[in-house]
């Protein structure tokens, strides 16, 4: 991929404050614009694969899709499109997960003034970028999951159990759940006792703890 003159930018996040920061600090730079703009995940898949941007950086805790649903799909649906995954939280599950879902760098939210800009050219160079000891947090998950004798390739739940569960975890319904999805309450009822056969689960609590575990919610 050639490198633009100009990186063309979708930035998502739920909270307009950020939007505006993020937007500061990006077209401050000559050769970085942000060209569109997102307030939850649903929406920056769909601007992300209609708008003609570069480069997507999306909040890890979003609405409707988390940011880490969002990524796997435009990485899959539109990957010349690069990813970056902005965060609060120093948390090596969600390194971990991002990182699987096709991202280029996880850049944390305290650290934004510092590495944003950066993170965005390495991305358009095709270079990852990890916050400082991100690499180490890597490492030692890598390690822990396979001591524990977990699967460290391939997918547990397809996509859309993966959202069935972020819903359950919300606290949805499963007639909200259906509205939502726009499927029928029986559908929903059947990818619900499917996950929970998959992961050896009895109830929502359980769904709920792995949720968060998975980055789908936040604790």
């Amino acid at each position: 991929m050639t490198i633009p003159l100009k990186t063309r930018i979708l930035v998502a996040d739920d909270h307009p404050i950020v939007l505006k920061g993020l937007r500061t600090v990006l077209n401050a730079q000559a050769d970085l614009e942000v060209v569109a703009e997102a307030t939850d995940g649903e929406q920056a898949v769909h601007r992300a694969l209609t708008e003609d941007v570069h480069l997507a950086i999306l909040d890890i805790s979003m609405p409707r899709k988390t940011g880490l649903q969002a990524a796997r799909e435009i990485t899959h649906r539109r990957p010349e499109v690069r990813v970056l995954m902005l965060s609060m939280h120093d948390n090596e599950q969600y390194l971990f997960e991002a990182i699987r879902m096709g991202a280029s760098g996880y850049v944390l939210k305290s650290a934004v003034d510092r590495d944003l800009v950066e993170a965005c050219r390495a991305a358009m160079r095709g270079a990852p970028f990890l916050y400082p000891g991100a690499v180490r947090a890597l490492m030692r998950e890598y390690l822990d999951r396979a001591r524990a004798g977990e699967a460290l390739h391939g997918e547990v739940l397809t996509p859309r159990e993966e959202e069935i569960v972020k819903l359950v975890a919300e606290a949805h319904t499963n007639d909200e759940i259906g509205e939502l999805l726009h499927i029928s309450k029986k559908t929903v009822e059947r990818h619900r006792a499917n996950v929970l056969e998959k992961l050896g689960m009895r109830d929502r609590v359980e769904l709920t703890r792995y949720a968060i575990r998975r980055g789908l919610v936040e604790p």
